[in-house]
């Protein structure tokens, strides 16, 4: 079965022309489907270093932090930074993968999770100090990246820290990709263990489009890069 995940993320389902042939587009429901096998793109043997690095880097930057985390998934990036956070509120729009995060063990920090959507996420009123978004930049049309910040940011007290975790492409290792689009988005092809085929939405944006995306937003930024990721955090302005 092939299953189409188009460029409308989050936002209900749309709908794209495939050789002649409509397929329908949501990607909450990709993210349900691979809700119990979602955490298996982090076994990968070759990304082992790099991953404890970049967790170790989250816990260095989010310690002692009031942290809102978005997109978060099943909470595997919540779990690596929530030991030595102040407390942290964890959204995702996806039921199921928010299912298997409230089953983790997260302590000694108050850990919430809640369901919201990324592009429009409700006034929580509270003053956080920092915020996390891991494999999630990845998956925002590039159009809509200006849009998506406002937002984000407005939740977010002036001088907060800000951190995102996502993948550089890798050759062998990263899924193909399988097609780009007019407006510049990469797509790829996923097969899921249903044996459902899904085309999502996947960018691989360089150093210097990260910094460019946030110079209008702080002064301060930086990006780290690891054979596998990269990390970008800066400090709003």
């Amino acid at each position: 079965m092939l299953e189409w995940i188009g460029s409308r993320l989050w936002g209900g389902s749309g709908a794209i022309s495939v050789g002649g042939f409509t397929m329908q587009t949501d990607m909450v429901s990709y993210y349900a489907k691979r809700a119990e096998e979602y955490e298996r793109i982090y076994a990968k043997p070759e990304r082992q270093d790099d991953l404890q690095r970049v967790r170790a880097l989250a816990k260095v930057t989010l310690e002692g932090h009031d942290v809102l985390e978005i997109s978060c998934g099943t909470g595997y990036w919540t779990e690596a930074f929530a030991p030595v956070a102040r407390s942290v509120l964890a959204c995702d729009l996806n039921a199921e993968v928010l299912e298997i995060a409230r089953r983790k063990k997260m302590s000694p920090a108050p850990v919430e999770f809640i369901q919201a959507d990324s592009y429009a996420l409700p006034r929580f009123n509270r003053p956080f100090s920092a915020a996390f978004a891991g494999f999630w930049w990845s998956h925002i049309p590039k159009r809509r990246i200006t849009e998506f910040l406002g937002g984000f940011h407005a939740q977010l007290r002036r001088g907060a820290t800000v951190m995102f975790v996502d993948n550089r492409y890798v050759e062998g290792s990263s899924t193909p990709i399988s097609r780009v689009d007019e407006r510049g988005d990469s797509f790829q092809q996923r097969r899921l263990a249903d044996g459902t085929v899904h085309e999502v939405l996947k960018n691989f944006p360089s150093k210097e489009e990260l910094l460019l995306a946030v110079a209008d937003l702080s002064s301060v930024a930086e990006v780290t890069l690891t054979d596998y990721f990269w990390v970008l955090r800066y400090t709003v302005t």
